[in-house]
């Protein structure tokens, strides 16, 4: 099992979920989160935004579907033809065990 870690603009969110669930991806978490990338934040005009608001998607997916999932995520995160600086990242992890609070059950 594998978790993926999304960071995206919150813009993108809302059709990064729909092709998600369209795709056989429904169980998703969404967290709002903050932070900066390479670019260090956003200076417009005199203003610097150190802390750029973005949504963070965590899903847990078998190893078989880490392809899908991310070309999924990587053509609606993008910003345009070529993409821009803030689009985002993907993290991906291993996942040990799983488990299911309601069923006590082990796995996805």
């Amino acid at each position: 099992m594998l978790m993926i870690k999304a960071i995206v603009r919150p813009e993108k969110t809302t059709q990064i979920l729909s092709e998600l669930s369209d795709g056989g991806f429904p169980a998703v978490t969404k967290i709002e989160v903050v932070g900066r990338g390479k670019q260090r934040g956003v200076k417009v005009g005199e203003i610097h935004y150190d802390e750029i608001p973005k949504d963070m998607l965590l899903l847990v997916v078998n190893d078989e579907s880490k392809e899908d999932l991310i070309n999924i995520i990587m053509k609606n995160a993008k910003t345009g033809e070529k993409g821009a600086f803030g689009d985002g990242k993907i993290f991906v992890s291993e996942v040990s065990e799983a488990y299911t609070i309601s069923s006590n059950t082990k796995g996805l």
